[in-house]
Protein backbone atom coordinates (compact mmCIF):
# COMPACT_ATOMS: atom_id res chain seq x y z
CA UNK A 1 0.00 0.00 0.00
CA UNK A 2 1.15 3.44 -1.01
CA UNK A 3 2.67 5.59 1.98
CA UNK A 4 0.19 8.25 2.07
CA UNK A 5 1.23 11.67 3.89
CA UNK A 6 -1.52 14.40 5.05
CA UNK A 7 -0.63 17.74 6.85
CA UNK A 8 -2.13 17.28 10.16
CA UNK A 9 -3.57 20.71 11.35
CA UNK A 10 -3.13 19.29 15.30
CA UNK A 11 0.34 18.31 15.13
CA UNK A 12 1.05 21.53 11.90
CA UNK A 13 3.19 18.73 10.44
CA UNK A 14 3.37 16.26 7.57
CA UNK A 15 2.68 12.66 9.06
CA UNK A 16 2.20 9.39 8.01
CA UNK A 17 -1.34 8.21 7.69
CA UNK A 18 -2.29 5.12 9.17
CA UNK A 19 -5.63 4.02 9.76
CA UNK A 20 -6.85 2.86 13.39
CA UNK A 21 -8.76 -0.32 11.97
CA UNK A 22 -6.67 -0.84 9.00
CA UNK A 23 -8.28 -1.67 6.26
CA UNK A 24 -11.61 0.64 7.53
CA UNK A 25 -11.15 4.63 7.61
CA UNK A 26 -13.38 6.63 9.48
CA UNK A 27 -13.89 9.83 7.67
CA UNK A 28 -16.17 13.01 8.81
CA UNK A 29 -16.39 15.96 7.28
CA UNK A 30 -18.81 19.09 8.22
CA UNK A 31 -21.58 19.86 5.63
CA UNK A 32 -23.60 22.66 4.78
CA UNK A 33 -25.84 24.82 6.74
CA UNK A 34 -28.55 24.68 4.37
CA UNK A 35 -30.06 28.03 4.14
CA UNK A 36 -28.93 28.94 1.40
CA UNK A 37 -27.34 28.26 -2.13
CA UNK A 38 -23.99 26.46 -1.79
CA UNK A 39 -21.22 28.55 -2.82
CA UNK A 40 -17.42 27.60 -4.39
CA UNK A 41 -15.79 28.70 -0.82
CA UNK A 42 -18.01 25.41 0.51
CA UNK A 43 -17.59 23.64 -2.98
CA UNK A 44 -13.35 23.53 -3.32
CA UNK A 45 -13.54 22.07 0.88
CA UNK A 46 -16.14 19.13 -0.74
CA UNK A 47 -14.14 18.51 -3.81
CA UNK A 48 -10.71 18.72 -1.84
CA UNK A 49 -12.27 16.05 0.52
CA UNK A 50 -13.85 13.66 -2.71
CA UNK A 51 -10.61 13.24 -3.78
CA UNK A 52 -9.02 12.17 -0.06
CA UNK A 53 -12.10 9.46 -0.31
CA UNK A 54 -11.71 8.94 -3.19
CA UNK A 55 -8.15 7.97 -3.25
CA UNK A 56 -8.65 6.27 0.05
CA UNK A 57 -10.27 3.96 -1.84
CA UNK A 58 -8.27 3.23 -4.39
CA UNK A 59 -5.52 2.95 -2.16
CA UNK A 60 -7.64 -0.35 -1.21
CA UNK A 61 -9.24 1.08 2.40
CA UNK A 62 -13.29 0.62 2.54
CA UNK A 63 -13.91 4.06 3.69
CA UNK A 64 -17.20 5.29 5.89
CA UNK A 65 -17.50 8.39 4.94
CA UNK A 66 -19.75 11.01 6.86
CA UNK A 67 -20.74 14.19 6.23
CA UNK A 68 -23.91 16.31 7.76
CA UNK A 69 -26.02 18.67 7.07
CA UNK A 70 -26.52 21.29 9.56
CA UNK A 71 -30.89 22.24 10.01
CA UNK A 72 -30.90 23.43 12.85
CA UNK A 73 -28.70 25.82 15.22
CA UNK A 74 -26.22 27.40 13.29
CA UNK A 75 -27.35 31.01 14.50
CA UNK A 76 -26.17 34.26 12.50
CA UNK A 77 -22.73 35.79 13.44
CA UNK A 78 -21.80 31.77 14.12
CA UNK A 79 -22.15 32.64 18.15
CA UNK A 80 -24.38 31.61 20.87
CA UNK A 81 -26.69 34.68 20.20
CA UNK A 82 -28.98 35.73 17.52
CA UNK A 83 -31.29 34.05 15.21
CA UNK A 84 -31.41 30.57 13.34
CA UNK A 85 -30.15 31.16 9.90
CA UNK A 86 -32.64 28.74 8.59
CA UNK A 87 -35.42 29.90 10.60
CA UNK A 88 -33.77 33.65 9.13
CA UNK A 89 -34.54 32.56 6.05
CA UNK A 90 -38.20 30.86 6.89
CA UNK A 91 -39.75 34.21 7.90
CA UNK A 92 -38.21 36.55 5.62
CA UNK A 93 -39.73 33.60 2.80
CA UNK A 94 -42.46 32.89 4.78
CA UNK A 95 -41.62 29.14 4.41
CA UNK A 96 -41.56 26.75 7.17
CA UNK A 97 -38.04 25.96 8.32
CA UNK A 98 -37.75 22.57 6.76
CA UNK A 99 -39.24 23.67 3.46
CA UNK A 100 -36.11 26.01 3.27
CA UNK A 101 -33.85 22.85 4.79
CA UNK A 102 -35.15 20.72 1.87
CA UNK A 103 -34.71 22.97 -0.79
CA UNK A 104 -31.47 23.90 -0.34
CA UNK A 105 -30.24 20.36 0.50
CA UNK A 106 -31.66 19.36 -3.07
CA UNK A 107 -29.58 22.33 -4.66
CA UNK A 108 -26.79 21.33 -2.51
CA UNK A 109 -27.17 17.30 -3.94
CA UNK A 110 -27.33 18.61 -7.37
CA UNK A 111 -24.28 21.06 -7.35
CA UNK A 112 -22.47 17.65 -6.24
CA UNK A 113 -23.66 15.83 -8.79
CA UNK A 114 -22.41 18.51 -11.44
CA UNK A 115 -19.30 18.51 -10.28
CA UNK A 116 -18.80 14.46 -10.19
CA UNK A 117 -18.39 14.12 -6.25
CA UNK A 118 -18.89 10.97 -4.93
CA UNK A 119 -21.66 10.72 -1.86
CA UNK A 120 -20.85 10.01 1.48
CA UNK A 121 -21.45 6.94 3.30
CA UNK A 122 -23.74 8.34 5.65
CA UNK A 123 -25.19 11.92 5.66
CA UNK A 124 -26.68 12.69 9.13
CA UNK A 125 -29.23 15.84 9.94
CA UNK A 126 -28.78 17.96 13.27
CA UNK A 127 -32.68 17.80 13.52
CA UNK A 128 -32.26 13.88 13.19
CA UNK A 129 -29.89 13.23 16.37
CA UNK A 130 -31.49 16.09 18.92
CA UNK A 131 -32.55 13.26 21.72
CA UNK A 132 -28.20 12.44 21.16
CA UNK A 133 -27.24 15.89 21.71
CA UNK A 134 -29.12 16.13 24.92
CA UNK A 135 -27.82 13.33 26.20
CA UNK A 136 -24.51 14.45 25.56
CA UNK A 137 -25.37 17.77 27.42
CA UNK A 138 -26.60 15.62 30.29
CA UNK A 139 -23.12 13.79 30.51
CA UNK A 140 -21.19 17.24 30.58
CA UNK A 141 -23.54 18.39 33.67
CA UNK A 142 -22.88 15.39 35.45
CA UNK A 143 -19.21 15.41 34.98
CA UNK A 144 -19.50 18.98 36.11
CA UNK A 145 -17.57 20.59 33.11
CA UNK A 146 -21.51 22.17 31.86
CA UNK A 147 -23.58 24.24 33.93
CA UNK A 148 -27.28 25.65 33.36
CA UNK A 149 -27.99 28.98 33.03
CA UNK A 150 -31.35 30.88 32.22
CA UNK A 151 -32.39 27.40 30.45
CA UNK A 152 -29.14 27.72 28.08
CA UNK A 153 -26.66 24.80 29.14
CA UNK A 154 -22.96 26.31 28.43
CA UNK A 155 -19.72 24.29 27.88
CA UNK A 156 -17.72 25.21 31.07
CA UNK A 157 -14.24 26.04 28.94
CA UNK A 158 -11.70 27.07 32.22
CA UNK A 159 -12.74 24.04 34.38
CA UNK A 160 -12.08 21.56 31.19
CA UNK A 161 -8.70 23.12 30.83
CA UNK A 162 -8.03 23.05 34.81
CA UNK A 163 -8.60 19.25 34.76
CA UNK A 164 -5.97 18.75 31.92
CA UNK A 165 -8.04 19.89 28.69
CA UNK A 166 -6.52 22.05 26.00
CA UNK A 167 -8.70 24.07 24.82
CA UNK A 168 -6.83 26.07 21.93
CA UNK A 169 -4.22 23.49 20.87
CA UNK A 170 -5.95 23.16 17.60
CA UNK A 171 -5.75 26.22 16.78
CA UNK A 172 -2.56 27.52 18.09
CA UNK A 173 -4.62 30.29 20.64
CA UNK A 174 -3.32 30.50 24.26
CA UNK A 175 -6.58 30.58 26.55
CA UNK A 176 -5.36 33.28 28.66
CA UNK A 177 -4.65 35.22 25.61
CA UNK A 178 -8.10 34.98 24.35
CA UNK A 179 -9.91 35.81 27.54
CA UNK A 180 -7.74 39.12 27.32
CA UNK A 181 -8.82 39.77 24.03
CA UNK A 182 -12.50 38.71 24.21
CA UNK A 183 -15.10 41.60 24.43
CA UNK A 184 -18.09 41.54 26.44
CA UNK A 185 -20.77 40.30 24.17
CA UNK A 186 -24.69 40.49 24.11
CA UNK A 187 -25.83 37.56 26.33
CA UNK A 188 -22.34 37.06 28.28
CA UNK A 189 -24.45 37.84 31.37
CA UNK A 190 -25.90 34.55 31.57
CA UNK A 191 -22.44 32.97 30.85
CA UNK A 192 -19.30 32.21 33.57
CA UNK A 193 -16.52 32.67 31.15
CA UNK A 194 -17.14 34.97 28.12
CA UNK A 195 -15.33 31.93 25.65
CA UNK A 196 -18.01 28.79 27.30
CA UNK A 197 -19.79 27.54 23.95
CA UNK A 198 -24.02 26.63 24.06
CA UNK A 199 -24.42 22.57 24.29
CA UNK A 200 -28.48 23.99 24.63
CA UNK A 201 -29.96 27.50 24.16
CA UNK A 202 -33.29 28.17 25.36
CA UNK A 203 -35.73 29.36 22.21
CA UNK A 204 -37.08 32.70 22.47
CA UNK A 205 -40.82 32.59 21.74
CA UNK A 206 -40.12 33.50 17.86
CA UNK A 207 -37.60 30.90 17.96
CA UNK A 208 -39.39 29.05 15.22
CA UNK A 209 -37.19 25.36 15.63
CA UNK A 210 -37.85 23.69 19.09
CA UNK A 211 -37.88 21.16 20.99
CA UNK A 212 -38.57 20.23 24.54
CA UNK A 213 -35.72 18.96 26.90
CA UNK A 214 -34.69 19.22 31.02
CA UNK A 215 -33.94 22.80 30.52
CA UNK A 216 -37.10 23.68 28.93
CA UNK A 217 -38.10 24.07 25.21
CA UNK A 218 -34.78 25.10 23.40
CA UNK A 219 -32.17 23.89 20.81
CA UNK A 220 -28.81 22.59 20.33
CA UNK A 221 -25.80 24.44 19.74
CA UNK A 222 -23.78 24.66 16.27
CA UNK A 223 -20.97 22.69 17.67
CA UNK A 224 -22.58 19.63 19.49
CA UNK A 225 -23.85 18.64 16.82
CA UNK A 226 -20.79 17.17 14.79
CA UNK A 227 -19.66 15.78 18.23
CA UNK A 228 -22.53 13.56 18.80
CA UNK A 229 -22.86 12.62 14.97
CA UNK A 230 -19.31 11.75 13.90
CA UNK A 231 -19.30 9.49 17.44
CA UNK A 232 -22.73 7.71 16.46
CA UNK A 233 -21.07 6.66 13.53
CA UNK A 234 -17.63 6.77 13.64
CA UNK A 235 -16.90 5.90 17.30
CA UNK A 236 -14.93 7.24 20.42
CA UNK A 237 -11.82 7.99 17.94
CA UNK A 238 -11.76 8.15 14.16
CA UNK A 239 -9.10 8.53 11.53
CA UNK A 240 -9.60 12.07 10.05
CA UNK A 241 -12.16 15.33 10.26
CA UNK A 242 -11.86 18.02 7.70
CA UNK A 243 -13.74 21.20 7.23
CA UNK A 244 -12.60 24.69 5.90
CA UNK A 245 -10.06 26.44 7.44
CA UNK A 246 -12.76 29.06 8.64
CA UNK A 247 -13.98 25.94 10.71
CA UNK A 248 -11.00 25.46 12.88
CA UNK A 249 -11.63 27.88 15.46
CA UNK A 250 -14.06 27.98 17.29
CA UNK A 251 -16.06 25.16 15.87
CA UNK A 252 -13.33 22.09 15.93
CA UNK A 253 -11.97 23.59 18.88
CA UNK A 254 -15.41 23.44 20.54
CA UNK A 255 -15.81 19.97 18.99
CA UNK A 256 -12.37 18.48 20.56
CA UNK A 257 -13.54 20.10 23.57
CA UNK A 258 -17.26 18.49 23.87
CA UNK A 259 -15.75 15.19 22.89
CA UNK A 260 -12.56 14.17 25.01
CA UNK A 261 -14.92 16.26 27.98
CA UNK A 262 -17.49 13.28 27.48
CA UNK A 263 -15.72 10.27 26.52
CA UNK A 264 -11.96 10.88 28.03
CA UNK A 265 -10.34 10.50 24.51
CA UNK A 266 -9.29 12.39 22.12
CA UNK A 267 -11.72 12.59 18.95
CA UNK A 268 -9.77 12.43 16.12
CA UNK A 269 -6.38 11.56 14.42
CA UNK A 270 -5.73 13.59 11.97
CA UNK A 271 -7.20 17.14 11.42
CA UNK A 272 -7.50 18.66 7.81
CA UNK A 273 -8.48 22.02 6.56
CA UNK A 274 -8.70 23.72 3.39
CA UNK A 275 -7.91 27.32 2.51
CA UNK A 276 -9.63 29.91 1.47
CA UNK A 277 -10.93 30.96 -2.18
CA UNK A 278 -9.86 34.54 -3.63
CA UNK A 279 -10.99 36.96 -6.66
CA UNK A 280 -8.66 38.27 -8.69
CA UNK A 281 -6.56 38.66 -5.11
CA UNK A 282 -9.35 39.45 -3.29
CA UNK A 283 -11.12 37.64 -0.30
CA UNK A 284 -14.37 36.12 -2.20
CA UNK A 285 -17.36 37.53 -0.01
CA UNK A 286 -21.13 38.92 -1.19
CA UNK A 287 -20.28 42.53 -0.08
CA UNK A 288 -17.45 42.68 -2.68
CA UNK A 289 -19.69 41.58 -5.25
CA UNK A 290 -17.30 38.83 -6.15
CA UNK A 291 -18.58 35.85 -5.07
CA UNK A 292 -20.12 33.58 -7.86
CA UNK A 293 -23.08 31.05 -7.05
CA UNK A 294 -22.22 27.54 -9.50
CA UNK A 295 -25.18 28.40 -11.48
CA UNK A 296 -23.63 32.00 -12.30
CA UNK A 297 -20.17 30.12 -13.96
CA UNK A 298 -22.22 27.82 -16.01
CA UNK A 299 -24.16 30.23 -17.66
CA UNK A 300 -21.10 33.32 -17.47
CA UNK A 301 -24.56 35.24 -15.98
CA UNK A 302 -21.86 37.23 -13.32
CA UNK A 303 -20.49 40.08 -14.24
CA UNK A 304 -16.81 39.60 -13.35
CA UNK A 305 -17.36 36.68 -15.78
CA UNK A 306 -16.06 37.16 -19.56
CA UNK A 307 -17.74 33.89 -20.57
CA UNK A 308 -19.39 30.62 -19.24
CA UNK A 309 -17.44 27.56 -17.82
CA UNK A 310 -18.48 23.61 -17.05
CA UNK A 311 -18.43 21.84 -14.15
CA UNK A 312 -15.35 20.27 -15.01
CA UNK A 313 -13.42 23.09 -15.97
CA UNK A 314 -13.80 24.43 -12.53
CA UNK A 315 -13.20 21.04 -10.73
CA UNK A 316 -9.69 20.94 -12.96
CA UNK A 317 -8.90 24.75 -12.02
CA UNK A 318 -9.30 23.57 -8.41
CA UNK A 319 -7.24 20.53 -9.04
CA UNK A 320 -4.70 22.45 -10.37
CA UNK A 321 -4.23 23.97 -6.55
CA UNK A 322 -2.87 22.18 -3.59
CA UNK A 323 -6.03 22.37 -1.01
CA UNK A 324 -4.12 24.17 1.41
CA UNK A 325 -2.94 26.67 -0.81
CA UNK A 326 -4.73 29.77 -1.93
CA UNK A 327 -6.90 29.20 -5.02
CA UNK A 328 -7.47 32.62 -6.82
CA UNK A 329 -10.18 33.02 -9.19
CA UNK A 330 -10.21 34.90 -12.26
CA UNK A 331 -11.15 34.62 -15.91
CA UNK A 332 -7.40 33.95 -16.91
CA UNK A 333 -6.71 31.28 -14.60
CA UNK A 334 -10.06 29.73 -15.83
CA UNK A 335 -9.55 29.84 -19.98
CA UNK A 336 -6.31 28.32 -18.82
CA UNK A 337 -7.84 25.35 -17.20
CA UNK A 338 -10.88 25.29 -19.66
CA UNK A 339 -7.90 24.62 -22.17
CA UNK A 340 -5.94 22.24 -20.04
CA UNK A 341 -8.63 20.37 -19.39
CA UNK A 342 -10.01 19.58 -23.08
CA UNK A 343 -6.66 18.81 -23.80
CA UNK A 344 -6.69 16.21 -20.80
CA UNK A 345 -10.22 14.74 -21.93
CA UNK A 346 -9.10 14.50 -25.22
CA UNK A 347 -6.43 12.55 -24.02
CA UNK A 348 -8.96 10.54 -22.40
CA UNK A 349 -11.16 9.78 -25.18
CA UNK A 350 -8.25 8.45 -27.50
CA UNK A 351 -6.68 6.10 -25.21
CA UNK A 352 -9.88 4.92 -24.47
CA UNK A 353 -10.24 3.88 -27.97
CA UNK A 354 -6.73 2.71 -28.24
CA UNK A 355 -5.89 -1.41 -27.83
CA UNK A 356 -2.69 -3.02 -28.63
CA UNK A 357 -2.25 -4.48 -31.70
CA UNK A 358 -1.03 -8.27 -32.55
CA UNK A 359 2.64 -7.75 -33.32
CA UNK A 360 5.33 -10.63 -34.03
CA UNK A 361 7.36 -11.66 -31.00
CA UNK A 362 10.43 -10.01 -32.42
CA UNK A 363 9.49 -6.67 -32.27
CA UNK A 364 11.69 -4.41 -31.09
CA UNK A 365 10.94 -2.65 -27.74
CA UNK A 366 11.97 0.88 -26.84
CA UNK A 367 12.76 0.53 -23.46
CA UNK A 368 13.48 4.08 -22.78
CA UNK A 369 9.20 4.68 -23.18
CA UNK A 370 8.86 2.24 -20.69
CA UNK A 371 11.12 4.10 -18.03
CA UNK A 372 9.69 7.46 -18.91
CA UNK A 373 5.84 5.99 -18.47
CA UNK A 374 6.71 4.12 -15.08
CA UNK A 375 8.51 7.53 -13.82
CA UNK A 376 5.43 9.89 -14.78
CA UNK A 377 2.97 6.91 -13.08
CA UNK A 378 4.84 6.89 -10.33
CA UNK A 379 4.87 10.88 -9.83
CA UNK A 380 1.31 10.77 -10.01
CA UNK A 381 1.40 8.70 -6.64
CA UNK A 382 3.89 10.83 -5.54
CA UNK A 383 1.98 13.57 -6.04
CA UNK A 384 -0.89 12.44 -4.21
CA UNK A 385 1.17 10.73 -1.60
CA UNK A 386 2.42 14.60 -0.80
CA UNK A 387 -0.41 15.47 1.20
CA UNK A 388 -2.89 15.25 -1.94
CA UNK A 389 -0.64 17.71 -4.14
CA UNK A 390 -2.92 17.01 -7.00
CA UNK A 391 -0.69 19.89 -9.23
CA UNK A 392 1.95 17.64 -8.98
CA UNK A 393 -0.05 15.01 -10.25
CA UNK A 394 -2.09 16.63 -13.14
CA UNK A 395 1.82 17.54 -14.23
CA UNK A 396 2.73 13.88 -14.26
CA UNK A 397 -0.23 13.41 -16.02
CA UNK A 398 0.14 15.88 -18.79
CA UNK A 399 3.77 13.66 -19.08
CA UNK A 400 1.06 10.70 -19.82
CA UNK A 401 -0.61 12.66 -22.39
CA UNK A 402 2.42 13.41 -24.42
CA UNK A 403 3.12 10.11 -24.65
CA UNK A 404 0.03 9.19 -25.91
CA UNK A 405 -0.87 12.13 -28.15
CA UNK A 406 2.45 10.73 -29.99
CA UNK A 407 1.04 7.21 -30.28
CA UNK A 408 -2.06 8.75 -31.51
CA UNK A 409 -0.22 11.10 -34.24
CA UNK A 410 1.87 7.85 -35.12
CA UNK A 411 5.28 9.32 -33.93
CA UNK A 412 5.50 6.64 -31.38
CA UNK A 413 4.76 2.89 -32.65
CA UNK A 414 2.60 0.94 -29.65
CA UNK A 415 4.91 -2.21 -30.87
CA UNK A 416 8.18 0.13 -29.77
CA UNK A 417 6.47 0.69 -26.12
CA UNK A 418 5.48 -2.99 -25.66
CA UNK A 419 2.03 -4.11 -24.33
CA UNK A 420 2.90 -3.93 -20.57
CA UNK A 421 4.33 -0.59 -20.70
CA UNK A 422 1.25 0.51 -23.06
CA UNK A 423 -1.02 -1.41 -20.54
CA UNK A 424 0.46 0.45 -17.65
CA UNK A 425 0.11 3.95 -19.62
CA UNK A 426 -3.85 3.45 -20.33
CA UNK A 427 -4.81 2.19 -17.44
CA UNK A 428 -2.74 4.84 -15.01
CA UNK A 429 -3.73 7.25 -17.61
CA UNK A 430 -8.15 6.22 -16.83
CA UNK A 431 -7.44 5.29 -13.08
CA UNK A 432 -6.19 8.67 -12.53
CA UNK A 433 -8.08 11.16 -14.11
CA UNK A 434 -11.77 9.46 -13.45
CA UNK A 435 -11.08 7.35 -10.48
CA UNK A 436 -8.98 9.61 -8.30
CA UNK A 437 -9.78 12.89 -9.47
CA UNK A 438 -12.89 12.58 -10.63
CA UNK A 439 -12.66 14.29 -14.33
CA UNK A 440 -14.66 12.92 -16.35
CA UNK A 441 -15.25 13.95 -20.24
CA UNK A 442 -18.33 15.71 -20.52
CA UNK A 443 -20.86 14.78 -23.61
CA UNK A 444 -24.62 14.52 -24.01
CA UNK A 445 -26.48 11.84 -24.20
CA UNK A 446 -25.57 10.27 -27.71
CA UNK A 447 -23.12 12.65 -28.88
CA UNK A 448 -20.56 10.43 -30.44
CA UNK A 449 -23.32 9.19 -32.59
CA UNK A 450 -23.92 12.69 -33.81
CA UNK A 451 -20.68 13.10 -34.48
CA UNK A 452 -19.74 10.45 -35.97
CA UNK A 453 -22.48 10.85 -38.49
CA UNK A 454 -21.08 14.34 -39.41
CA UNK A 455 -17.32 13.14 -40.19
CA UNK A 456 -19.26 10.86 -42.34
CA UNK A 457 -20.77 13.90 -44.08
CA UNK A 458 -17.37 15.81 -43.89
CA UNK A 459 -16.03 13.01 -45.29
CA UNK A 460 -18.38 12.30 -48.54
CA UNK A 461 -18.65 16.42 -48.59
CA UNK A 462 -14.63 16.50 -49.12
CA UNK A 463 -14.41 13.66 -51.59
CA UNK A 464 -17.31 15.12 -53.63
CA UNK A 465 -14.95 18.75 -52.88
CA UNK A 466 -18.43 20.69 -51.97
CA UNK A 467 -15.86 22.38 -50.17
CA UNK A 468 -18.85 24.99 -48.66
CA UNK A 469 -20.32 21.92 -47.23
CA UNK A 470 -17.14 21.16 -45.92
CA UNK A 471 -17.07 24.46 -44.32
CA UNK A 472 -20.00 24.11 -42.65
CA UNK A 473 -19.59 21.21 -41.11
CA UNK A 474 -16.09 22.65 -39.69
CA UNK A 475 -17.84 25.77 -38.34
CA UNK A 476 -20.52 23.93 -36.28
CA UNK A 477 -18.16 21.80 -34.69
CA UNK A 478 -16.32 24.92 -33.47
CA UNK A 479 -19.41 26.31 -32.52
CA UNK A 480 -19.41 23.20 -29.86
CA UNK A 481 -16.18 23.47 -29.23
CA UNK A 482 -14.88 20.44 -31.33
CA UNK A 483 -12.56 20.32 -33.99
CA UNK A 484 -12.22 18.60 -37.13
CA UNK A 485 -8.70 16.74 -37.07
CA UNK A 486 -7.80 14.93 -41.03
CA UNK A 487 -5.28 12.76 -40.19
CA UNK A 488 -3.24 10.64 -43.46
CA UNK A 489 -5.31 7.27 -43.15
CA UNK A 490 -8.71 8.76 -41.38
CA UNK A 491 -10.99 11.83 -39.98
CA UNK A 492 -11.57 12.26 -36.56
CA UNK A 493 -12.25 15.21 -34.30
CA UNK A 494 -11.36 16.10 -30.74
CA UNK A 495 -11.98 19.09 -28.25
CA UNK A 496 -10.78 22.74 -29.27
CA UNK A 497 -7.56 23.63 -26.86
Amino acid sequence: MQALKLYNTLSREKELFTAINAPHVGLYVCGPTVYNYVHLGNLRTFTSFDILHRYLRHLGYQVRYVRNITDVGHLVGDGDEGEDKIGKMAKLEKLEPMEIVHRYTQNFHQVLEQFNLLPPSIEPTATGHIMEQIETTKILLDKGLAYESNGSVYFDIETYNKQGGDYGKLSGRVLEDLLTETRDLDGVGEKRNPLDFALWKKAAPEHLMHWPSPWGEGFPGWHLECTCMSHKYLGDTFDIHGGGMDLKFPHHECEIAQAKATYGKAPVRYWMHTNMLTVNGQKMSKSLGNSFLPSELFSGSHPLLEQAYSPMTVRFFMLQSQYRSTLDFSNEALKAAQKGYKRIANGLRIVKNMTFPIVAINSAIDTKHGEEIQAAVQGCYDGMNDDLNTAVTIANLFTLLKKINQIYTGQVSLESIGEESFSLLKSSYISFLEEILGIKEELPDNWESMIQGLLQLYSEFKQSKQYDKVDEIRTTFKSMGLIIKDMKTSIDWGYEE
